[in-house]
């Protein structure tokens, strides 16, 4: 059985660390990407900015995350675009938590007291000022437990990339458990994978939340 490990070990990292790879990757474009909807959301003057970051925001939450990467693999082909499967799954997820991240961020943002933003335009600060040395640095802090879990969540999620024939984890124990039929063993293995690197993850998040607490 030890053979089998040391056989079966090396892919299995592999796919764990492409996992990470992908996690982090879509993590990054969500922030940006929910940052800008949620910022353009806000800005309802603005109608032309406010009301296509409105629709793409509804239009991802209401569709499920696998159809939104079979579209972006298998769809935009037919029209010309064909994407690299990691591409594909680093944009796929992060498009569908930014759509989710820019409700947090929006949330974050609402959450500073109405006074703030009188007292800066009392001071004849400009909006954009206000709102990246006055608003932002508050709303921070407010939301990057519910952005951890999000990033705990999104870790989980990346399983789901498997069905575009991206390597990670879940693909590779899949494929391991298929070449050998020890379905018990390897995906028993991915389970303790996942489960090693979330629940610190998640410890890491409440912590976070108690230093952060508004008023602690």
């Amino acid at each position: 059985m030890i053979d089998r490990w040391l056989e079966w070990g090396p892919p299995l990292l592999r796919g764990t660390a492409l996992t990470i790879f992908l996690t982090f990757g879509s993590f990054t474009f969500a922030l940006v990407l929910g940052l800008m909807l949620a910022l353009a959301r806000l800005n309802r003057r603005r109608w032309y900015l406010c009301s296509p970051a409105q629709a793409l925001v509804e239009f991802v939450r209401g569709t499920p995350l696998l159809v939104q990467l079979f579209y972006l693999y298998f769809v935009l082909p037919f029209v010309g675009i064909t994407l690299n499967p990691i591409v594909t799954g680093i944009l796929g997820l992060g498009v569908n938590y930014g759509a989710y991240m820019s409700e947090v961020y929006r949330a974050g943002i609402e959450a500073i007291d109405r006074s703030q933003w009188e007292a800066a335009h009392a001071l004849a600060m400009p909006t954009t000022l206000i709102m990246r040395m006055i608003v932002l640095p508050q709303a921070f802090r407010i939301i990057i437990p519910p952005m951890g879990n999000y990033l705990i969540s999104l870790f989980k999620d990346t399983a789901i990339v498997a069905t575009i024939s991206i390597e990670e984890v879940t693909f590779t124990a899949r494929l391991l458990a298929s070449q050998t039929f020890q379905y018990l063993a390897i995906f028993t293995a991915v389970l303790v994978i996942y489960f090693v690197i979330s629940y610190p993850a998640s410890r890491g998040v409440a912590w976070l939340e108690r230093r952060l607490r508004i008023g602690a």
